[in-house]
């Protein structure tokens, strides 16, 4: 699959202002892990390898284990694998991203409000409203997977 173009060159203002909205959810309080779970399983949801490479790294750099990464698409079968936090996050990350018959249902948000404050939820909100802006940009021009390397990693010496 060859890239259709770079947005990265030839609209850089775009690359600046999505750099914003993730650097707006980087000074949440949110756990970083919690919140590449999450952009993790919204990567996957719009199948941006892009983004699945990025942040399957950063995941590990963040020493998230191997089997919370493979397991993530089935997180709801896994209820001894993530917590109840996670899964609430997860569950939101879903019905967030893919607004099935237009709506995030009742039962969700009330799920995801006994885990999150009111803060906190519209936090996690602009985590997956900025992956799912980030998956579409490089998912529509073709953005090639596998250069990319985790700033997270910890240097030994």
């Amino acid at each position: 699959m060859q890239t259709r173009l770079r947005y990265d060159q030839v609209y850089p203002e775009a690359v600046q202002a999505m750099l914003a909205l993730s650097q707006a959810v980087e000074k949440t309080r949110l756990p970083r892990q919690l919140v590449n779970l999450v952009v993790y399983r919204v990567s996957q949801i719009n199948g941006c390898a892009f983004c699945l490479d990025m942040h399957s790294k950063d995941l590990r750099a963040l020493d998230e284990t191997e089997q919370r990464i493979y397991m993530i698409s089935a997180w709801r079968d896994a209820p001894n694998i993530y917590n109840s936090r996670e899964r609430a996050a997860l569950a939101w990350a879903e019905a967030v991203t893919e607004l099935k018959d237009r709506e995030v249902p009742d039962e969700i948000y009330e799920l995801a409000l006994k885990e999150f404050s009111e803060t906190e939820l519209a936090q996690l909100t602009l985590a997956i409203v900025a992956i799912n802006g980030w998956n579409r940009f490089n998912v529509a021009f073709r953005m090639p997977a596998g250069n990319y390397k985790s700033p997270h990693i910890r240097k030994v010496g």
